[in-house]
């Protein structure tokens, strides 16, 4: 962050010293902070605060939200910042509760931590998204046979995935500035990891710059590279700290946007705008597109038959949102909700089974509505308007502001 943008006080001083506290009791609950750093420090040299205690001083930060307390030291204050804040802190507050012992059910923690409350995907939904399927793949046979030898058929060589991503990357950052303008100086180091729970993931480090991990526990397919790739990057997740890093951090001095908090709002947001993203700069069907950068590469990529399959496809997504309200609203045996989600969302048993190891980890087992609800909401905010994605990437905006 900027040399002369000093700790606030307030109410937003209050609420990063929360996030950074609990964050010391949940490995990854800190997904992000550029803040001021002897904040950062002081939190962390100090003792562990206990779990009840943090929820106490969420229940008053909330208190002194709703009574009108000065935000902070710099007099900025609107009541869709306050009410921003006020969402932020009753995902922690939940946060809290859950780690002081608390019961709470998990549709209310989804509810509380991010904004919307969620239901099944009907299985006859489903079911037309298998028909579908069917009409589309090529070959013969049973449906999970075909649509899982064509989806490893497009795992891109490891040695083949730098130059790929590098050239997705380019493309999608011209595009995205094009559209919406990117602040002067941002950068992004992609890198590849392994034995992570997730695909892709991006560290915004502050200074307008990112780390963009992509795993390769399981072969990188083709067929979604795109899509990670503006997912994490342009026009998704680096675009949007950054255009929030410039216009809301260092011009308007909204401090608060320093941190990044898992179980919170800000993440069904962030989700929903990044799964929107290829869409947005690219149009609904961007296989052609995608086509030209992997094609030359020597990486196979079908893409007539990626447009068929990625159309009847979306509704798989919801298949991995009522694997966890099986697992954590019904208390099912994880090893039948792999065998479950293998069957729905016609996967191999090992890519089911790392989706229901994020599904399980004990920071990300409510996280998948922010990509099923957050791309629903977003989509329908969006409305093929340019004008409200950037809305979305430059304004503190909850999923009751848009619809939710």
């Amino acid at each position: 962050m900027s040399s002369d943008l000093t700790g606030p006080g307030g109410c937003v001083g209050r609420y990063l010293e929360l996030g950074l506290a609990l964050g010391r009791h949940v490995d990854g609950l800190v997904d992000s902070y550029y803040g001021p750093a002897a904040l950062s420090a002081r939190v962390t040299a100090e003792p562990m605060r206990p779990p009840r205690q943090l929820a106490q001083q969420a229940r008053r930060l909330l208190a002194d939200l709703e009574a009108g307390s000065p935000l902070d030291d710099f007099g900025g204050d609107d009541p869709a910042r306050r009410a921003w804040l006020r969402a932020q802190v009753r995902g922690l507050l939940t946060t809290c509760r859950r780690l002081a012992g608390d019961e709470v059910s998990y549709l209310d923690e989804v509810e509380q931590c991010y904004g919307v409350r969620p239901g099944a995907v009907p299985e006859e939904v489903i079911d037309s998204a298998h028909r579908r399927l069917q009409e589309v793949l090529p070959g013969d046979g049973p449906l999970p046979d075909r649509l899982i030898a064509w989806r490893e058929s497009q795992a891109v060589a490891p040695g083949l995935l730098p130059s790929a991503i590098s050239s997705l990357a380019e493309d999608f950052r011209e595009r995205t500035a094009g559209l919406f303008g990117l602040p002067e100086g941002e950068h992004i180091d992609f890198q590849l990891v392994s034995d992570r729970p997730w695909s892709g993931f991006n560290t915004y480090l502050g200074g307008l710059c990112s780390r963009v991990d992509i795993s390769t526990d399981l072969p990188v397919l083709s067929i979604s590279l795109a899509h990670l790739v503006a997912h994490e990057a342009y026009p998704g997740h680096h675009t949007e700290h950054a255009r929030k890093e410039a216009g809301l951090v260092r011009e308007r001095r909204r401090l608060e946007e320093t941190i990044f908090l898992v179980g919170t709002p800000q993440c069904l947001m962030a989700e929903g705008l990044a799964d929107l993203g290829l869409e947005v700069i690219v149009g609904r069907r961007p296989e052609q597109v995608v086509a030209e950068h992997l094609r030359p590469l020597g990486i196979r990529y079908d893409a007539e038959v990626v447009a068929g399959v990625s159309e009847a496809s979306e509704a798989l997504s919801g298949v991995r949102a009522n694997a966890a309200l099986r697992l954590h609203a019904e208390g099912a045996d994880p090893d039948s909700v792999v065998d479950d989600l293998a069957r729905w969302a016609i996967l191999p048993r090992a890519r089911a089974a790392k989706g229901v190891e994020f599904l399980m980890h004990p920071t990300w087992r409510a996280y998948i509505f922010c990509y099923t609800e957050g791309l629903r909401l977003c989509r329908q905010f969006f409305s093929g308007q340019p004008s409200s994605f950037e809305r979305l990437i430059t304004e503190q905006l909850t999923p009751a502001d848009i619809g939710a």
